[in-house]
């Protein structure tokens, strides 16, 4: 039987004010597999924010400052935890939803070839349009 005494009898948390919380389900089902830690960072800073109903009222701004994203960073995760139906966004506020039954979240497939890379890898589309902006076609 495991001791489940607390070490720091001194530092016991309590809950003081409001409260959030993540269940063990997003860990033990399968809804934190295969995501992105962009998306898994914006998906607890939102649950830590958040009210009693899930809602924030946080603009992107703010939000890319204070986990240090960049917007093409934030837009990305906020939209992989949209299509994985984890949060609701209605362009000024935000709500973390109930977990579903079943994650959304497919196994991710690897890229084979360079026409895969090129629809679907955010690096290699970033440093394409790049190179079309500056001209060098040649890469």
């Amino acid at each position: 039987m495991i001791d489940r005494q607390p070490i720091n009898s001194e530092r016991v948390r309590h809950i003081e004010g409001t409260f959030a919380f993540i269940e063990h389900r997003f860990l033990h089902q399968g809804f934190w597999a295969g995501h992105s830690h962009h998306a898994l960072l914006l998906y607890f800073f939102l649950v830590l924010v958040a009210d009693r109903r899930g809602l924030s009222f946080y603009g992107y701004d703010r939000i890319c400052s204070i986990l240090g994203l960049v917007l093409d960073e934030y837009i990305q995760a906020r939209n992989e935890l949209i299509d994985d139906d984890l949060i609701a966004f209605d362009g000024r506020l935000f709500q973390v939803l109930s977990l579903p039954q079943q994650p959304r979240r497919k196994e991710a497939q690897p890229l084979l070839g360079k026409n895969d890379m090129e629809r679907h890898d955010p690096a290699t589309i970033r440093q394409m349009i790049t190179n079309s902006l500056r001209g060098d076609h040649a890469r």
